[in-house]
Protein backbone atom coordinates (compact mmCIF):
# COMPACT_ATOMS: atom_id res chain seq x y z
CA UNK A 1 0.00 0.00 0.00
CA UNK A 2 1.21 3.38 -1.04
CA UNK A 3 1.79 6.73 1.73
CA UNK A 4 -1.04 7.88 -0.19
CA UNK A 5 -2.96 5.16 -0.09
CA UNK A 6 -2.83 4.50 3.68
CA UNK A 7 -3.37 7.98 4.67
CA UNK A 8 -6.53 7.52 2.63
CA UNK A 9 -7.43 4.62 4.74
CA UNK A 10 -7.02 6.01 7.85
CA UNK A 11 -8.93 9.13 7.01
CA UNK A 12 -11.94 6.57 6.07
CA UNK A 13 -11.50 5.01 9.05
CA UNK A 14 -11.78 8.14 11.36
CA UNK A 15 -14.96 8.92 9.20
CA UNK A 16 -16.54 5.43 9.59
CA UNK A 17 -15.92 5.52 13.25
CA UNK A 18 -17.29 9.32 13.12
CA UNK A 19 -19.14 10.21 10.76
CA UNK A 20 -18.84 14.19 10.11
CA UNK A 21 -20.46 16.17 10.62
CA UNK A 22 -22.60 14.53 12.78
CA UNK A 23 -25.45 16.16 12.70
CA UNK A 24 -29.26 15.35 13.14
CA UNK A 25 -31.33 14.24 10.38
CA UNK A 26 -34.24 15.49 10.29
CA UNK A 27 -37.58 15.11 8.64
CA UNK A 28 -38.06 18.00 6.73
CA UNK A 29 -35.68 20.44 4.63
CA UNK A 30 -32.94 21.57 6.66
CA UNK A 31 -33.38 25.09 8.47
CA UNK A 32 -32.16 28.91 6.74
CA UNK A 33 -29.69 29.11 3.96
CA UNK A 34 -26.06 29.24 3.40
CA UNK A 35 -26.04 31.45 -0.26
CA UNK A 36 -22.96 29.94 -0.72
CA UNK A 37 -24.64 26.20 -1.97
CA UNK A 38 -27.26 28.59 -3.95
CA UNK A 39 -26.46 28.00 -7.27
CA UNK A 40 -28.37 31.78 -7.93
CA UNK A 41 -26.70 33.68 -5.34
CA UNK A 42 -22.96 32.14 -5.47
CA UNK A 43 -22.93 32.90 -9.39
CA UNK A 44 -23.75 36.70 -8.32
CA UNK A 45 -21.43 36.65 -5.88
CA UNK A 46 -18.39 36.09 -8.25
CA UNK A 47 -19.67 37.60 -11.21
CA UNK A 48 -22.13 40.17 -10.43
CA UNK A 49 -25.39 39.04 -12.31
CA UNK A 50 -27.78 36.72 -12.23
CA UNK A 51 -26.80 33.27 -14.09
CA UNK A 52 -28.70 32.25 -17.62
CA UNK A 53 -29.62 29.51 -16.73
CA UNK A 54 -30.74 27.09 -13.34
CA UNK A 55 -31.06 23.60 -14.69
CA UNK A 56 -27.30 23.24 -13.50
CA UNK A 57 -25.22 19.67 -12.53
CA UNK A 58 -23.88 20.48 -8.88
CA UNK A 59 -20.80 18.29 -7.36
CA UNK A 60 -20.19 18.04 -3.56
CA UNK A 61 -16.76 16.67 -3.55
CA UNK A 62 -16.36 15.22 0.03
CA UNK A 63 -20.14 15.32 0.92
CA UNK A 64 -19.71 13.42 4.08
CA UNK A 65 -22.85 12.78 6.20
CA UNK A 66 -24.72 14.82 3.08
CA UNK A 67 -25.20 17.82 5.76
CA UNK A 68 -23.84 20.47 2.51
CA UNK A 69 -25.48 18.37 0.11
CA UNK A 70 -28.87 18.24 0.96
CA UNK A 71 -28.52 21.98 1.14
CA UNK A 72 -27.34 22.04 -2.36
CA UNK A 73 -30.36 19.81 -3.03
CA UNK A 74 -33.27 21.81 -1.52
CA UNK A 75 -31.68 25.23 -2.31
CA UNK A 76 -31.33 24.75 -5.79
CA UNK A 77 -35.19 23.03 -7.14
CA UNK A 78 -33.58 23.02 -10.71
CA UNK A 79 -30.30 21.45 -10.55
CA UNK A 80 -29.05 17.70 -9.79
CA UNK A 81 -26.89 16.95 -7.53
CA UNK A 82 -23.97 14.27 -7.12
CA UNK A 83 -22.17 13.49 -4.09
CA UNK A 84 -18.91 11.61 -3.48
CA UNK A 85 -17.36 10.17 0.08
CA UNK A 86 -14.48 7.88 0.71
CA UNK A 87 -16.47 6.96 3.63
CA UNK A 88 -19.06 4.14 3.52
CA UNK A 89 -19.92 4.98 6.43
CA UNK A 90 -20.21 8.54 6.36
CA UNK A 91 -22.23 8.23 2.78
CA UNK A 92 -24.88 6.02 4.15
CA UNK A 93 -25.81 8.50 7.03
CA UNK A 94 -25.92 11.18 3.78
CA UNK A 95 -27.89 9.03 1.87
CA UNK A 96 -30.46 8.47 5.21
CA UNK A 97 -30.16 12.38 5.22
CA UNK A 98 -31.19 13.42 2.14
CA UNK A 99 -34.18 10.54 1.88
CA UNK A 100 -35.65 11.69 5.23
CA UNK A 101 -35.63 15.27 4.24
CA UNK A 102 -37.47 14.81 0.51
CA UNK A 103 -33.54 15.43 -1.17
CA UNK A 104 -34.37 13.28 -4.00
CA UNK A 105 -32.43 14.98 -6.96
CA UNK A 106 -28.89 13.67 -5.45
CA UNK A 107 -27.29 10.96 -6.03
CA UNK A 108 -23.68 9.50 -4.12
CA UNK A 109 -20.54 7.65 -5.42
CA UNK A 110 -18.36 6.17 -2.68
CA UNK A 111 -15.31 7.78 -4.64
CA UNK A 112 -12.05 9.78 -3.48
CA UNK A 113 -11.37 13.14 -5.21
CA UNK A 114 -8.66 11.11 -6.73
CA UNK A 115 -11.08 9.20 -8.61
CA UNK A 116 -13.78 11.90 -9.22
CA UNK A 117 -12.86 11.46 -13.29
CA UNK A 118 -14.91 8.16 -13.12
CA UNK A 119 -18.13 10.57 -12.70
CA UNK A 120 -19.70 11.09 -16.56
CA UNK A 121 -19.39 15.07 -17.52
CA UNK A 122 -18.75 18.22 -15.76
CA UNK A 123 -20.45 20.31 -13.11
CA UNK A 124 -21.29 23.64 -13.44
CA UNK A 125 -20.98 24.18 -9.30
CA UNK A 126 -18.08 22.17 -7.65
CA UNK A 127 -18.47 22.10 -3.31
CA UNK A 128 -15.24 21.12 -2.09
CA UNK A 129 -15.54 21.90 1.65
CA UNK A 130 -13.00 21.07 4.44
CA UNK A 131 -11.73 18.39 2.01
CA UNK A 132 -8.58 18.81 0.46
CA UNK A 133 -7.04 19.68 3.79
CA UNK A 134 -7.32 16.24 4.99
CA UNK A 135 -6.03 14.99 1.41
CA UNK A 136 -2.45 13.40 1.26
CA UNK A 137 -1.92 15.47 -2.21
CA UNK A 138 -3.98 18.86 -2.45
CA UNK A 139 -2.61 19.92 -5.61
CA UNK A 140 -3.59 16.60 -7.19
CA UNK A 141 -6.84 17.04 -5.62
CA UNK A 142 -7.65 20.26 -6.70
CA UNK A 143 -6.13 19.72 -10.21
CA UNK A 144 -8.85 16.27 -10.35
CA UNK A 145 -11.96 18.75 -9.25
CA UNK A 146 -10.81 21.47 -12.00
CA UNK A 147 -11.02 18.87 -15.07
CA UNK A 148 -14.31 18.45 -13.84
CA UNK A 149 -15.46 21.99 -13.74
CA UNK A 150 -17.39 23.17 -16.93
CA UNK A 151 -15.99 26.28 -18.78
CA UNK A 152 -18.14 29.06 -17.04
CA UNK A 153 -18.35 26.90 -13.76
CA UNK A 154 -17.48 28.24 -10.24
CA UNK A 155 -15.85 26.38 -7.43
CA UNK A 156 -16.53 26.49 -3.72
CA UNK A 157 -13.87 25.67 -1.53
CA UNK A 158 -12.52 25.80 2.49
CA UNK A 159 -9.64 24.88 3.70
CA UNK A 160 -7.91 25.28 7.08
CA UNK A 161 -5.56 28.40 7.94
CA UNK A 162 -2.26 27.96 10.32
CA UNK A 163 -2.22 30.53 11.85
CA UNK A 164 -5.86 30.72 13.36
CA UNK A 165 -5.00 26.97 14.21
CA UNK A 166 -1.75 27.17 16.27
CA UNK A 167 -3.05 26.03 19.19
CA UNK A 168 -5.14 23.28 17.30
CA UNK A 169 -2.05 22.04 16.16
CA UNK A 170 -0.28 21.90 19.26
CA UNK A 171 -2.87 20.18 20.83
CA UNK A 172 -2.83 17.46 18.02
CA UNK A 173 0.76 16.12 18.34
CA UNK A 174 0.32 16.26 22.43
CA UNK A 175 -2.57 13.69 21.83
CA UNK A 176 -0.18 11.50 19.34
CA UNK A 177 2.50 11.42 22.06
CA UNK A 178 0.40 10.49 24.57
CA UNK A 179 -1.50 7.99 22.74
CA UNK A 180 1.80 6.13 21.68
CA UNK A 181 1.28 3.17 19.97
CA UNK A 182 -2.59 3.28 20.09
CA UNK A 183 -2.59 6.60 17.37
CA UNK A 184 -4.84 5.86 15.07
CA UNK A 185 -7.39 4.39 17.79
CA UNK A 186 -10.19 7.36 17.15
CA UNK A 187 -11.63 6.73 20.31
CA UNK A 188 -8.85 6.19 22.29
CA UNK A 189 -7.64 9.77 20.94
CA UNK A 190 -10.88 11.55 21.69
CA UNK A 191 -10.71 10.10 25.55
CA UNK A 192 -6.94 11.53 25.97
CA UNK A 193 -7.86 15.02 24.75
CA UNK A 194 -10.61 15.59 26.68
CA UNK A 195 -9.04 14.58 29.67
CA UNK A 196 -5.48 17.30 28.84
CA UNK A 197 -8.52 19.67 28.45
CA UNK A 198 -9.76 18.47 31.77
CA UNK A 199 -6.52 18.56 33.61
CA UNK A 200 -4.53 21.65 32.19
CA UNK A 201 -5.08 24.61 34.23
CA UNK A 202 -7.59 27.41 33.43
CA UNK A 203 -5.45 30.43 32.32
CA UNK A 204 -3.72 27.53 30.12
CA UNK A 205 -3.35 29.28 26.21
CA UNK A 206 -4.18 26.25 24.52
CA UNK A 207 -7.81 25.51 26.60
CA UNK A 208 -8.62 28.96 26.80
CA UNK A 209 -8.19 29.09 23.22
CA UNK A 210 -10.69 25.79 23.00
CA UNK A 211 -13.15 27.50 25.37
CA UNK A 212 -13.55 30.68 23.99
CA UNK A 213 -13.66 29.91 20.12
CA UNK A 214 -14.42 25.57 19.59
CA UNK A 215 -15.54 23.67 22.70
CA UNK A 216 -19.77 24.76 21.83
CA UNK A 217 -19.06 22.09 18.87
CA UNK A 218 -16.85 20.10 19.89
CA UNK A 219 -19.32 18.75 22.72
CA UNK A 220 -20.04 16.50 19.87
CA UNK A 221 -17.20 13.53 19.45
CA UNK A 222 -17.54 13.71 15.91
CA UNK A 223 -16.32 17.15 15.69
CA UNK A 224 -13.50 16.86 18.51
CA UNK A 225 -12.07 13.78 16.43
CA UNK A 226 -12.37 15.44 13.17
CA UNK A 227 -10.38 18.07 15.15
CA UNK A 228 -7.62 16.81 17.18
CA UNK A 229 -7.13 13.44 16.12
CA UNK A 230 -7.34 13.80 12.44
CA UNK A 231 -4.82 11.19 11.00
CA UNK A 232 -3.90 14.02 7.86
CA UNK A 233 -4.04 17.95 8.01
CA UNK A 234 -2.44 20.23 5.97
CA UNK A 235 -2.77 24.05 7.25
CA UNK A 236 -2.28 27.15 4.36
CA UNK A 237 -1.19 30.49 4.66
CA UNK A 238 -1.58 33.04 1.91
CA UNK A 239 1.93 32.04 0.28
CA UNK A 240 0.92 28.22 0.10
CA UNK A 241 -3.14 28.97 -0.36
CA UNK A 242 -2.18 30.64 -3.50
CA UNK A 243 0.25 28.08 -4.61
CA UNK A 244 -2.58 25.39 -4.42
CA UNK A 245 -5.14 28.23 -6.23
CA UNK A 246 -2.41 28.58 -8.70
CA UNK A 247 -1.92 25.27 -9.21
CA UNK A 248 -5.34 24.35 -10.29
CA UNK A 249 -5.42 26.48 -13.72
CA UNK A 250 -8.71 28.14 -12.49
CA UNK A 251 -9.24 31.65 -11.64
CA UNK A 252 -9.41 33.11 -8.34
CA UNK A 253 -12.72 34.68 -7.98
CA UNK A 254 -12.67 35.96 -4.89
CA UNK A 255 -12.82 34.81 -1.13
CA UNK A 256 -16.52 34.43 0.00
CA UNK A 257 -16.18 36.07 3.48
CA UNK A 258 -14.59 39.24 1.80
CA UNK A 259 -15.04 41.21 5.12
CA UNK A 260 -12.78 39.48 6.99
CA UNK A 261 -10.15 40.56 4.01
CA UNK A 262 -10.97 44.44 4.12
CA UNK A 263 -7.75 45.94 5.85
CA UNK A 264 -9.88 48.73 6.87
CA UNK A 265 -11.63 46.92 9.70
CA UNK A 266 -7.88 46.50 11.15
CA UNK A 267 -6.34 50.01 10.50
CA UNK A 268 -8.81 52.31 9.79
CA UNK A 269 -7.44 54.81 11.96
CA UNK A 270 -4.20 55.15 10.26
CA UNK A 271 -5.36 56.27 6.44
CA UNK A 272 -1.83 56.82 5.88
CA UNK A 273 -0.91 53.22 6.20
CA UNK A 274 -4.23 52.43 4.18
CA UNK A 275 -2.76 54.82 1.48
CA UNK A 276 0.52 52.90 1.40
CA UNK A 277 -1.15 49.67 1.44
CA UNK A 278 -2.59 50.77 -1.84
CA UNK A 279 0.87 49.67 -3.46
CA UNK A 280 0.34 46.17 -2.67
CA UNK A 281 -1.00 43.65 -4.86
CA UNK A 282 -3.75 41.50 -3.40
CA UNK A 283 -1.90 39.01 -2.37
CA UNK A 284 0.15 41.35 -0.20
CA UNK A 285 -2.59 43.11 1.42
CA UNK A 286 -4.10 39.52 1.95
CA UNK A 287 -1.01 38.84 4.09
CA UNK A 288 -1.13 41.59 5.69
CA UNK A 289 -4.33 41.03 7.02
CA UNK A 290 -3.68 37.53 8.42
CA UNK A 291 -0.32 38.44 9.93
CA UNK A 292 -2.32 41.64 11.73
CA UNK A 293 -5.22 39.32 12.85
CA UNK A 294 -3.99 35.35 13.22
CA UNK A 295 -6.34 34.31 15.57
CA UNK A 296 -8.62 35.11 13.01
CA UNK A 297 -7.70 33.11 9.90
CA UNK A 298 -8.85 29.82 11.51
CA UNK A 299 -9.80 28.80 7.19
CA UNK A 300 -10.03 30.33 3.64
CA UNK A 301 -13.43 29.61 1.85
CA UNK A 302 -13.25 31.14 -1.64
CA UNK A 303 -14.41 30.83 -4.99
CA UNK A 304 -12.64 29.83 -8.27
CA UNK A 305 -14.06 29.56 -12.13
CA UNK A 306 -12.99 28.22 -15.74
CA UNK A 307 -12.84 30.58 -17.99
CA UNK A 308 -14.76 32.60 -19.43
CA UNK A 309 -16.08 34.04 -16.69
CA UNK A 310 -17.94 37.49 -17.36
CA UNK A 311 -17.94 39.98 -14.86
CA UNK A 312 -20.41 42.57 -15.03
CA UNK A 313 -19.63 45.42 -12.47
CA UNK A 314 -23.04 47.95 -13.77
CA UNK A 315 -20.90 51.29 -13.77
CA UNK A 316 -22.81 52.41 -16.76
CA UNK A 317 -26.32 53.85 -15.80
CA UNK A 318 -27.66 52.58 -18.90
CA UNK A 319 -26.92 49.25 -18.62
CA UNK A 320 -28.65 49.34 -15.26
CA UNK A 321 -31.28 51.00 -16.03
CA UNK A 322 -32.00 48.27 -19.02
CA UNK A 323 -31.09 45.31 -16.11
CA UNK A 324 -34.02 43.23 -14.22
CA UNK A 325 -33.66 42.99 -10.98
CA UNK A 326 -35.02 40.12 -8.48
CA UNK A 327 -35.13 39.67 -4.92
CA UNK A 328 -31.78 37.90 -3.54
CA UNK A 329 -33.19 33.89 -2.85
CA UNK A 330 -31.30 34.52 0.00
CA UNK A 331 -32.61 36.80 1.94
CA UNK A 332 -35.57 36.49 5.20
CA UNK A 333 -38.36 38.36 5.78
CA UNK A 334 -37.61 41.33 3.79
CA UNK A 335 -41.57 41.26 2.52
CA UNK A 336 -42.73 42.23 6.37
CA UNK A 337 -40.35 45.29 6.94
CA UNK A 338 -37.67 47.17 5.63
CA UNK A 339 -35.61 45.71 8.97
CA UNK A 340 -34.56 41.87 8.01
CA UNK A 341 -31.86 39.13 7.26
CA UNK A 342 -29.43 39.39 4.46
CA UNK A 343 -27.49 36.53 2.87
CA UNK A 344 -25.06 36.39 5.72
CA UNK A 345 -27.42 36.53 8.29
CA UNK A 346 -26.79 39.90 9.45
CA UNK A 347 -29.69 42.32 10.07
CA UNK A 348 -29.72 45.12 7.36
CA UNK A 349 -32.21 48.28 7.27
CA UNK A 350 -33.12 49.91 4.24
CA UNK A 351 -34.61 52.91 3.60
CA UNK A 352 -38.08 53.46 2.40
CA UNK A 353 -36.96 53.40 -1.21
CA UNK A 354 -35.19 50.77 -1.35
CA UNK A 355 -37.54 48.77 0.46
CA UNK A 356 -40.02 49.99 -2.00
CA UNK A 357 -37.86 49.20 -5.09
CA UNK A 358 -37.19 45.85 -3.57
CA UNK A 359 -41.09 45.03 -3.09
CA UNK A 360 -41.14 45.83 -6.84
CA UNK A 361 -38.62 43.69 -8.04
CA UNK A 362 -40.71 41.05 -9.84
CA UNK A 363 -37.94 39.38 -11.83
CA UNK A 364 -39.88 41.00 -15.33
CA UNK A 365 -39.77 44.66 -15.36
CA UNK A 366 -36.54 46.78 -16.15
CA UNK A 367 -34.84 48.59 -13.55
CA UNK A 368 -36.25 51.86 -15.66
CA UNK A 369 -39.79 50.65 -15.43
CA UNK A 370 -39.41 49.79 -11.89
CA UNK A 371 -38.23 53.47 -10.96
CA UNK A 372 -41.59 54.84 -12.68
CA UNK A 373 -43.43 53.74 -10.62
CA UNK A 374 -41.83 54.02 -7.15
CA UNK A 375 -40.27 57.32 -5.23
CA UNK A 376 -36.35 56.03 -5.47
CA UNK A 377 -33.31 56.62 -7.68
CA UNK A 378 -30.19 54.85 -9.51
CA UNK A 379 -28.08 54.90 -6.20
CA UNK A 380 -30.69 52.94 -3.76
CA UNK A 381 -30.44 50.15 -6.74
CA UNK A 382 -26.83 50.27 -6.77
CA UNK A 383 -27.06 50.19 -3.16
CA UNK A 384 -29.16 47.08 -3.04
CA UNK A 385 -26.90 45.67 -5.66
CA UNK A 386 -24.09 45.95 -3.64
CA UNK A 387 -25.50 44.51 -0.79
CA UNK A 388 -26.59 41.69 -2.86
CA UNK A 389 -29.53 41.82 -1.79
CA UNK A 390 -31.37 41.79 -5.30
CA UNK A 391 -29.65 40.03 -8.23
CA UNK A 392 -29.27 41.93 -12.16
CA UNK A 393 -29.91 40.24 -15.25
CA UNK A 394 -29.03 42.09 -18.44
CA UNK A 395 -31.68 42.34 -20.32
CA UNK A 396 -32.13 40.35 -23.98
CA UNK A 397 -33.03 41.93 -26.71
Amino acid sequence: MSDSQAISAAVAKLYNTYPFPPEPLLDEPPPGYNWRWNWLAAYNFCTGQKPSHHNVRILDAGCGTGVGTEYLVHLNPDATVVGIDLSAGALAVAKERCQKSGATRVEFHHLSLFDVEQLPGEFDLINCVGVLHHTPDPIRGIQALAKKLSPGGIMHIFVYGELGRWEIKLMQEAIALLQGDKRGDYTDGVAVGRQLFAALPEDNRLRKREQERWSWENQRDGYFADMYVHPQEIDYNINTLFELIDASGLEFLGFSNPQIWDLKRLIAKAPELIERSQDLSDRQRYRLIELLDPSMITHYEFFLGRSPITREDWASDAKLMSAIPSPSPCIQGWQNGQQFFNHDYQIVQLNDAEWQFLLACDGNQTTEQILQSVDASLADVRSLQKQQIILLTAKTE
